[in-house]
């Protein structure tokens, strides 16, 4: 059996018993038996450092004037065709089993690094009809992982929980840190992290439309687990509370921008989106906004990607050491699909910026 049966079988065994491994005692339990798999030569034995933890801030700060120049991360950028072939890291099938319920995921690791040494992780939430395959396919990030050095993760969503694969951001009880789906999501972050060398102070969570707002979710529900949140063609944190008002919000309709997002955030959003229209791109950056308690400053940059025809408005909001706290992309004539992704992947857009090489940009600059 390889590492990964091992961590399966010991993570199901624990659920079997009713036990959690990340509560109570069990932390302490799950890194002995990572010490124990790792002499044995199975999994790395570095500490990962201790767990970034955030403030939500109580106004907003938004002055127009600027002085830093914000370069794009486009020269960094992998290739259409680096896209499309398979990176040469692992690319692992795992299942999380904790007290709140247990998804499989997808892991990749990989080849250029050293795992012993603590990486950042990201943490990638795909759209309805789609799964983890697909949705690395589509977004070309492990292709940026190999060029970086940091693991992404892929958690899936049910069928059995959603008739359409999507992460169920319109629940009330999903909006909350006690939400199962949360707790769900940040329980892998705990497990990638008994098994592998993870920067704690470098998670981060992105995602496509559902998996964009179930993102936000996070970011404001667990600031004390992601360093930041990357949403594409999502909605905000409140948007809904049931069927009926999600579709009314992914419509137009009204938007609860109360909540503070208190991590730095990234947005895309394509004017053109028939499925989420854009406004709610625009309460993800209000609710952004608001969590930060410090003075930014705003800078606006029209555009075009590099090799493609979409034309883009980028809006940045820095901090006064000039880290940029806030983003936003607004693509012209973009739709409701992944910019700059690869046509190997559902719900892509090859003629936009590259969303997944912006994001990276982003989260590293953290």
């Amino acid at each position: 059996m390889d590492l990964d049966g091992i961590s399966n079988t010991i993570y199901r065994a624990l659920g079997a018993a009713g036990l959690d491994p990340q509560r109570g005692a069990w932390p302490s339990v799950t890194q002995t038996i990572r010490q124990a798999l790792a002499h044995t030569g199975l999994t790395p034995t570095g500490t990962p450092p201790p767990t970034r933890r955030f403030t939500v801030g109580n106004a907003t700060g938004t002055a127009e004037a600027f002085v830093h120049e914000v370069p794009a991360y486009d020269d960094q950028a992998p290739g259409p065709e680096t896209k499309t072939k398979p990176a040469p890291g692992q690319f692992l099938s795992r299942r999380f089993v904790g007290s709140s319920g247990s998804r499989a995921y997808k892991l990749y690791v990989p080849a250029s690094v050293d795992r012993r040494e603590a990486m950042p992780l990201i943490v990638m939430l795909h759209g309805c009809k789609q799964n983890p395959d697909d949705f690395a396919a589509g977004t070309g990030m492990n292709a940026l992982a190999e060029r970086h050095g940091f693991l992404v993760a892929y958690p899936e969503q049910t069928a059995r929980e959603n008739g359409a694969n999507c992460w169920n951001w319109f629940s009330v009880a999903e909006q909350s840190r006690s939400g199962t789906e949360p707790s769900i999501i940040a329980g892998i972050v705990h497990e990638i992290a008994a098994c592998e060398a993870v920067n704690m102070q470098r998670v981060f969570i992105a995602g496509l439309s559902a998996g964009a707002a179930m993102a936000v979710i996070l970011g404001v529900t667990h600031a004390d687990v992601f360093a930041a949140v990357g949403a594409h063609s999502g909605l905000p944190h409140g948007a809904a509370c049931d069927v009926p008002s999600a579709f009314a919000a992914m419509h137009g309709g009204t938007q609860n921008t109360d909540s503070r997002l208190a991590v730095p955030t990234i947005v895309f959003h394509g004017d053109q989106d028939r499925t989420v229209v854009a406004a709610n791109g625009n309460a993800i950056v209000a609710q952004a906004l608001a969590g930060h308690a410090e003075p930014l400053q705003k800078k606006t940059m029209p555009g075009r990607a590099a090799g493609g025809s979409r034309q883009h408005v980028r809006s940045v909001w820095l901090d006064e050491g000039g880290t940029p706290r806030v983003e936003q992309w607004a693509l012209h004539g973009g739709a409701h699909a992944w910019s700059g992704g690869s046509p190997a992947g559902s719900y892509t857009d090859t003629q936009g910026p590259d969303a997944s090489a912006e994001m990276v940009r982003f989260f590293l600059a953290q």
